[in-house]
């Protein structure tokens, strides 16, 4: 069996490679677009572990090794560092590092999403990116309509604002923007119709997720992203973690009996921080704990870190209702039978 640290770039990667039985060491630079990368582990005559850290660009890697039968194993980026102490840093030594803490057992290894996972992860957030677009072209024809007197605010986009906008006579470049970016948003709405369509299937699909839809507030597309995202609950100790694990926490700078707060962590999947951002508006207004939470927030710290923390408390219990294979309403027959004496929950 080989052991390679493998210090991945875009355009190549730096190697150091060893085997267990003769205890042969290898060091190399393999090129990525000329296929060198890919015939060199397509020609290893036994498997191989690779530890590589925590990058983008790395998926069409990893899963050519799996292909090959190779193991592929993820490390975070920052406890790698973290562990070499010189500050000497070049590619070389780098991947010796790796390989020093995958022989020792101490490689910092990260979940993995399995490839189906990857490509739904991949269609949340194309659908993600169209709507941003779509907001931009819609906020580029309010600027415009603005510009001509022309203030319906959200009623633009109605039957009426639309004919309204159409009838505005404007010159050659006003006209060709109006026309590019209704066109434009036509079109993205065609798309994240199929999207929604799409992802909607396969929440449907998907015990784990109709069982989170049945909470206030949470359709297909949160629930989908919180499966995907979070993966197998049984990674995490608490709703803590799981809350950690998202960037919905504050950072926290304390020492010598002083304590202080700052803004969000955000280390985490930005998608699903903002589709839970997103669920828990909604939710305020169909659960009443959670919209007394907000109210009591919101008069103390402001509507902004009122929707935080209530965001938080819904990962939280989709955490839970993931964890323990409940729906909502088993969820909130616990809490309502919580604290009694003499009961005991199963």
């Amino acid at each position: 069996m080989y052991m390679i640290g493998c210090d991945f770039h875009s355009r190549y990667q730096q190697i150091s490679m060893v085997d267990t039985e003769t205890g042969e060491y290898t060091g190399r630079r393999l090129e990525h677009e000329n296929g060198e990368a890919r015939k060199f582990y397509a020609e290893l005559p036994a498997s191989a572990l690779v530890g590589i850290e925590s990058t983008g660009y790395a998926t069409w890697f990893v899963e050519m090794l799996e292909e090959q039968g190779h193991q592929v194993v993820v490390g975070d980026a920052a406890q790698i560092r973290a562990r070499e102490v010189r500050k000497q840093k070049y590619d070389q030594r780098d991947a010796d590092l790796l390989l020093e803490l995958l022989s020792r057992g101490e490689f910092p290894r990260v979940w993995i999403p399995r490839r189906r996972e990857r490509s739904l992860r991949t269609l949340l957030a194309h659908r993600h990116f169209l709507v941003a677009m779509r907001t931009r072209a819609k906020n580029g024809l309010q600027a415009l309509a603005l510009g001509q007197g022309l203030c319906r605010g959200r009623k633009l986009w109605s039957r009426a604002g639309q004919a309204a906008l159409k009838e505005l006579k404007l010159g050659e470049g006003l006209g060709r923007r109006r026309q590019d970016l209704g066109q434009l948003i036509q079109q993205l709405n065609g798309w994240i119709g199929e999207l929604d369509q799409r992802l909607g299937q396969e929440a449907e699909a998907s015990a784990p997720a109709r069982r989170l839809m049945t909470h206030p507030g949470v359709g297909p597309l949160t629930a989908l992203a919180t499966v995907v995202v979070l993966g197998p609950v049984e990674r995490f100790a608490s709703g803590k973690k799981v809350a950690s694990y998202l960037g919905l926490i504050p950072s926290e700078y304390s020492s010598g009996g002083r304590q202080h707060f700052g803004h969000l962590t955000k280390q985490g999947n930005r998608l699903l921080r903002f589709l839970l951002i997103e669920a828990a508006q909604s939710a305020c207004r169909y659960e009443a704990e959670l919209k007394q939470d907000y109210g009591r927030l919101a008069f103390k710290h402001g509507w902004a870190k009122a929707r935080v923390a209530v965001a938080r408390k819904l990962a939280v219990r989709l955490y839970t209702m993931l964890r323990d294979q409940i729906d909502y309403a088993e969820f909130v027959r616990r809490g309502s039978l919580a604290g009694m004496p003499g009961l005991r929950l199963v």
